[in-house]
């Protein structure tokens, strides 16, 4: 996380953590939409100090001044409630002080720290996080549903629960019950395949068909699928 150039970046994480992350702005504000993908992110911003990022429902607006530095650790979906130690659906769709979730994590990120001081507080902490226990049943539907084909009234049975069971479960873990994150994870499938033929991308991704991805598209970025970017990270 020490490479502060102007640019997204991913590193790979251990655990439940899906990646860490640097973004820095050059030289012109940079203002985009964050769309939704089923991850929870604890970040470090330059001047502002910690925040945690809960899953998204919708596009989420994000504008940065020119040369904002932000640090972050990616949580997979059903992996950021037990590394934060609360049920994740109080955090969806929000922006929250880490301050207000985790203190004693946001003692050691202070808003006015060198960026390359807290990178390696971040991989630290990182490190630590996670170690957090998950629930395995969630991480065994969440892998479930990264199939196209996945079908969400089989989950509990499959996994030995009562559909309320799981969807409490999900709402802990995820921040939102199953059926969300399929959306989710369909949409995501969408924005990360060849969409030159907008028919077969959403056969691909799992929509029934191209008005199914249309609707979605509305209701999740809030535009139509040919005018969707590329993947947006926060």
């Amino acid at each position: 996380m020490s490479d502060l150039r102007p640019g997204y970046r991913e590193l790979a994480a251990p655990g439940g953590l899906a990646c860490l992350w640097v973004r820095v702005v050059g030289q012109e504000r940079d203002r985009t939409d964050v769309l939704p993908d089923g991850c929870s992110d604890l970040i470090w911003s330059a001047g502002r100090g910690a925040f945690v990022a809960g899953p998204d429902t919708g596009p989420a607006p994000v504008s940065s001044p020119p040369g904002s530095v932000l640090l972050g650790v990616r949580f997979r979906p059903g992996a950021g409630g037990a590394a934060l130690g609360l049920p994740l659906s109080e955090l969806r769709d929000r922006r929250v002080d880490l301050a207000d979730v985790r203190p004693e994590l946001a003692a050691h990120l202070d808003a006015e720290l060198e960026p390359r001081a807290a990178a390696a507080v971040l991989s630290r902490l990182a490190a630590e996080l996670a170690r957090a226990p998950r629930d395995a049943e969630v991480e065994a539907a969440v892998a479930r549903l990264a199939d196209p084909h996945a079908r969400v009234e089989a989950l509990a049975g499959e996994l030995g629960l009562s559909e309320r069971q799981l969807r409490r479960r999900f709402h802990a873990a995820a921040g939102y019950g199953p059926k969300t994150l399929q959306r989710v994870l369909r949409f995501r499938r969408f924005l990360a395949g060849d969409r030159a033929d907008l028919a077969r991308a959403a056969l691909d991704a799992g929509y029934a068909d191209q008005a199914h991805l249309a609707r979605e598209c509305a209701r999740l970025a809030g535009t139509s699928p040919t005018r969707l970017p590329g993947l947006i990270s926060r």
